[in-house]
């Protein structure tokens, strides 16, 4: 877990300017229609589709698209048909990578995503190659003027929450995916704003390259991103202290 709240805050600043180009309301658009289609249009029953009309309401996506998107995903608007397809292989240096697409065509997607990973340096892997490597958690990034650690610790906890941690000017809540909706309902009950909440892939253990190395992987990490397809990369290398202050 630890650290998380690094790719937070550098996916908080890429989420911006993606806002900018529309690209991030094209891709939670794509995770509300498949959250509708496979558990229904009321957000109350189905804490998937409510999870991404959090998250589109945070890229201050218009209540009209979100609509649409309910409407095609249950059907009352015609729509493209999505499945949910991960990817898994390595980075350079043999970093792990995991990456969460969403697709109308994975014969299309298939090559797009292997020509990537071998552009990048890497090499696409089969099913499963590093998905032992990691295990989902929920996880929220706060930042540290929001509260202070003893009130945030008492709230989570008392919610169902793993663990609080400070990493820097930021503090991080853990949990099991089961207590996810809790303590997101607790924080927002205190109006505690988060940067980042999400059920994500956590890495067990980290690797962390020298600055070359990090660079090459952050590269790779928003050449993947950048994909229509793509809706969430996960990989187990931090970020070196000295290129986070260079970031900063």
């Amino acid at each position: 877990m630890a650290g998380h709240s690094k790719w937070a805050n550098i996916k908080h600043r890429k989420g911006r300017q993606d806002a900018k180009r529309g690209k991030i309301w094209s891709k939670i658009s794509r995770q509300i229609i498949v959250a509708a289609k496979s558990g229904g249009g009321d957000p109350n029953s189905n804490l998937t589709l409510r999870y991404a009309i959090d998250e589109a309401r945070s890229a201050n996506m218009p209540k009209d698209t979100i609509a649409n998107a309910i409407k095609k995903g249950t059907g009352d608007l015609e729509g493209v048909s999505y499945e949910d397809v991960v990817y898994e292989g390595y980075g350079p240096g043999g970093v792990a990578f995991m990456v969460n697409t969403l697709t109308d065509n994975r014969n299309r997607t298939a090559p797009e995503m292997r020509k990537l990973f071998e552009k990048g340096g890497g090499q696409l892997g089969a099913s499963n190659c590093v998905a032992y490597m990691f295990e989902q958690k929920g996880t929220f990034v706060i930042a540290a003027d929001q509260t202070d650690e003893d009130t945030l610790m008492e709230i989570a906890l008392d919610a169902g929450a793993d663990d609080v941690t400070t990493e820097g000017e930021f503090f991080e809540i853990s949990c099991d995916p089961a207590t996810f909706a809790a303590v997101k309902d607790a924080l927002a009950e205190k109006n505690i704003e988060t940067i980042s909440s999400e059920l994500a892939m956590i890495p067990a253990n980290t690797i962390t390259p020298d600055d070359e190395k990090a660079r090459k992987l952050l590269n790779f990490m928003e050449n993947l991103e950048d994909h229509d397809d793509v809706q969430k990369v996960y990989t187990n290398f931090d970020i070196p202290e000295s290129l986070m202050n260079e970031m900063n």
